[in-house]
């Protein structure tokens, strides 16, 4: 599924569903760090990107 860009993290959760649904299902700590890069996350893949870094441990 083709994903498209949004202007910041508010309408990509907005407008894309899954990455809304992705975004739900992660950690509060997760979420607070990725909130702080909130203008930087433009798409779903960004999202899922930046999530899994933080889940690693690679900030």
């Amino acid at each position: 599924m083709d994903h498209e860009q949004y202007q910041d993290l508010d309408a990509l959760l907005r407008g894309d569903e899954e990455a809304s649904s992705l975004y739900l299902s992660l950690p509060d700590y997760v979420r607070d760090q990725i909130g702080t890069r909130a203008d930087n996350i433009h798409s779903y893949n960004s999202l899922k990107d930046y999530a899994e870094n933080l889940l690693r441990g690679d900030d």
